[in-house]
C-alpha cells in the first residue's frame, strides 16, 4: 500500500495517488476509498483495478490538513493502510484509521 503526493497550484492542492497492492486486497472484486475528505461515503470514490490485482485512485486535496481514511473491500471488509503517514483511533473500538498529512 502506498500514497504518492504531488503538490500543485502553489502548494494549496496536492494530487494524492492511493494504491493498495493485491496482497492486501485478498482477491477483492471492488475497492472504495472512504475518509473524512468525502464524509466517509463508501460509494463516491471507487478505486480502479489494475491487472496485477492492485487498486488505485488519485484525488486532488487541499493542503495544510490532516485526513483520515480507509479502504472498503467488496463493501464488507475495511482495510487500514499500514504505510500511511500515521494511524489514528476510530470511533469503533475494533478499528483504526490511516492518517494522511498534507
Amino acid at each position: 500500500m502506498s500514497t504518492t503526493k504531488h503538490y500543485l497550484k502553489g502548494d494549496k492542492i496536492c494530487k494524492v495517488k492511493f494504491k493498495i497492492s493485491a496482497e492486501f486486497t485478498h482477491s477483492a472484486q471492488s475497492l472504495q476509498l472512504a475518509g473524512d475528505f468525502n464524509a466517509w461515503n463508501t460509494e463516491t470514490h471507487p478505486m480502479k483495478p489494475l491487472k496485477d490485482g492492485s487498486f488505485t485512485i488519485s484525488l486532488n486535496l487541499p493542503t495544510a490538513q490532516t485526513y483520515q481514511f480507509r479502504y472498503l473491500a467488496d463493501g464488507v471488509r475495511w482495510i487500514t493502510d499500514p504505510e500511511a503517514d500515521g494511524i489514528a483511533e476510530s470511533p469503533y473500538s475494533d478499528a483504526k484509521n490511516a492518517v494522511l498529512i498534507l
